[in-house]
């Protein structure tokens, strides 16, 4: 859930003076593979525990917006149980809603099905995953709970799927669902325009088919994205490690236009 929050909030964004990164691409769902460490909430007398948040939070899983100190994209959530096997989750920045899903237990008890919108762009982001379970859910608890690695991506809008790249002098332009980022390959911080989570991002060029991108919010570094342009120029292969979780996403772009 996690980084499934963080993989449509902060889509990663690069380009590459005049070569292979411009144009318009597109991940492939299939491509998309997670590793580290999983999530990790519960649910028990009706308080929802995010345990592997960063910073960890609590909420009373009564469906009324309750704060969420020290996290950049939102600042209240509202957890409401749906069933025994289900809940709902919904957070805002200021009065605004940033992201929605529901999490589904499988019969079997050995995934969660999530589905979910983001809405920090021009346009609502939605999809669909799924995650397996790496730990049992604590006695008397909802049945949600335990620990999660996320397993696959079953579905995702175009608008989320897809960044536009153009090159600029010695840098670049990312566009992204109305968030645009014009950076330089100057060691230099460019803001995320339009991002509601004031991502900072820092670029290094390290050869024609790579490049290095920095992402910082609330002074850390939450992602270390690798972008390397395949040697047929129709897909780039992305590598975002998160030191802050301890995770890493992988997936494959394909070149659109």
């Amino acid at each position: 859930m996690r980084k499934l929050l963080l993989l449509v909030l902060v889509m990663p964004t690069l380009a590459i003076a005049q070569s292979a990164f411009d144009g318009t691409w597109k991940t492939r769902l299939d491509s998309v593979q997670f590793s580290g460490k999983p999530d990790k909430f519960t649910l028990i007398d009706g308080v929802y525990a995010c345990k592997s948040c960063a910073p960890p939070y609590k909420v009373k899983a009564d469906g009324t917006d309750q704060p969420v100190p020290g996290h950049a994209y939102i600042d209240h959530e509202a957890v409401t149980i749906v069933s025994p096997t289900s809940i709902k989750a919904v957070d805002k920045k200021g009065d605004k809603v940033i992201f929605e899903q529901t999490l589904e237990l499988s019969a079997d008890g050995s995934k969660l099905v999530g589905k979910f919108t983001g809405y920090t762009g021009d346009k609502p982001a939605s999809g669909s995953y799924t995650e397996k379970r790496v730990g049992p859910a604590p006695k008397g608890a909802h049945a949600i709970s335990g620990s999660w690695m996320q397993d696959s991506m079953s579905d995702m809008s175009d608008t989320a799927r897809t960044v536009t790249l153009q090159s600029t002098p010695n840098g670049l332009k990312i566009m992204w669902n109305g968030q645009t980022i014009d950076a330089k390959f100057d060691g230099k911080k460019y803001p995320n325009v339009g991002d509601p989570g004031k991502t900072l991002v820092v670029l290094k060029k390290v050869s024609d088919t790579e490049v290095v991108e920095t992402d910082r919010r609330q002074g850390k570094v939450f992602d270390i994205v690798t972008w390397s342009v395949a040697a047929d120029g129709k897909t780039i292969n992305l590598q975002d490690v998160d030191p802050v979780h301890g995770t890493k996403t992988t997936q494959v772009l394909e070149k659109q236009l």
